[in-house]
């Protein structure tokens, strides 16, 4: 193909790259007329260009549906994985070695604290306990003698304090055997849920063997960590979500109960400890759970989604003002389902364009309608 050829090719089709750039991408027009270019509104066809030529030229109003601009607030949401725990756990041990004659209580059975789970052998430590007895009340009746005789002066003062001391002595070793005793009964030191039974009754048994293991599951303890950013954030009492991984459909209600004192310097996290109630005992230590928290944020105008638009140099709404409409950027802080949050040069109760934003050239005169007065609504062209 001979080089001229080549150049004319090479020119048409810049030429229908510039036609279709400036016929199809949002905001040309804009840009042309910044370069003085404004040939460019009347030759590119757009829907409502013949309605904005005749507003220009005769100065009739544009009639939109406009909403009046609101406040929100952003909310800034911590989520983290954490593990259950009850509320308070206690290995029973007995305390002394013996002989394990009895276990009062079946695994997963509810205990209260004080009730007696097991016994081990107490015939020495019941002997022991009669003799003590034997001689506290010898020394009873012994003192009752020295202080009838010390009445007639038969005796003197000094028998009777040490007939008195030898009682006291007495008392002390019928109580010294009577613990020993009571010692041989295994008592659960909390209320809770004992769990399954490592031992079974004939066993021998030390002070480190394990006899039960008792869980108070009134209400889980739920360890998380949040990340450093959150760290003045927290509160004690703050209200926060948790759902157990393995049942998402269950939502249940806690508080922050205990906070860290430092960050971890590997991590970057801070640990942080929620309370969560169990009335139905349907949670079990060692659950995973997912913790949610909100935390309120900065106050943003809030505008409908049909008022954004998009242009060349970004976002922007058509404001209403004296039945002026006045074009405003605006930076996009947070989409929501109703309403999208914005970063703008605009206040609450100020009137934004959401239908017939086709029809707005900047400066233009608007009449703002209701949805009923509106005959032809527009479709906007924003998210």
């Amino acid at each position: 193909m001979a080089t001229w050829k080549q150049i004319v090719l090479a020119l048409a089709v810049l030429a229908a790259a510039a036609f279709g750039w400036v016929l199809f991408f949002p905001g040309a027009q804009d840009v042309l007329s910044r370069w003085g270019i404004e040939w460019a509104h009347a030759s590119t066809p757009k829907p409502g260009a013949d309605t904005a030529k005749d507003t220009e030229n005769t100065g009739r109003q544009v009639t939109v549906i406009a909403e009046q601009v609101k406040t929100a607030t952003i909310n800034d949401r911590l989520q983290a994985i954490g593990s259950g725990r009850a509320k308070a756990s206690v290995t029973v041990n007995p305390y002394s070695s013996g002989r394990m004659t009895e276990i009062l209580v079946e695994p997963g059975a509810h205990v209260e604290a004080g009730q007696v789970i097991a016994r081990l052998d107490s015939d020495v430590e019941k002997i022991a306990l009669d003799k003590a007895m034997a001689a506290r009340d010898d020394a009873k009746a012994k003192v009752a003698r020295f202080r009838a005789l010390r009445a007639s002066n038969a005796a003197t003062a000094v028998q009777l304090s040490d007939a008195e001391l030898e009682l006291r002595n007495d008392e002390l070793t019928v109580h010294d055997a009577q613990v020993t005793l009571d010692r041989r009964s295994v008592v659960s030191p909390i209320s809770g849920t004992v769990g399954i039974l490592p031992i079974s009754a004939g066993n021998y048994v030390t002070s480190t063997s394990a006899i039960a293991t008792i869980d108070d599951r009134s209400s889980i303890l739920v360890d998380f960590w949040v990340p450093e950013r959150f760290a003045s954030s927290v509160r004690i009492g703050a209200p926060l979500t948790a759902t157990a991984m393995a049942n998402p459909t269950d939502i249940f209600k806690g508080t922050v109960s205990a906070i860290d004192n430092h960050i971890d310097e590997k991590s970057r996290t801070l640990w942080v400890q929620a309370t969560i109630d169990n009335p139905a005992d349907s949670l079990r230590a060692g659950m995973a759970f997912q913790v949610t928290m909100k935390f309120p944020g900065d106050t943003y105008p809030s505008v409908s989604p049909l008022a954004i638009q998009w242009g060349t140099d970004g976002a922007y709404i058509w404001t209403v003002k004296d039945g002026k409409a006045t074009q405003v950027p605006v930076r996009i802080i947070q989409r929501n389902t109703n309403d999208v949050l914005v970063d703008a040069a605009i206040t609450s109760g100020d009137m934004v364009v959401t239908q017939g934003v086709q029809n707005v050239r900047e400066g233009s005169a608007v009449r703002v309608a209701s949805n009923a007065d509106s005959q032809e609504p527009a479709t906007a062209t924003g998210s």
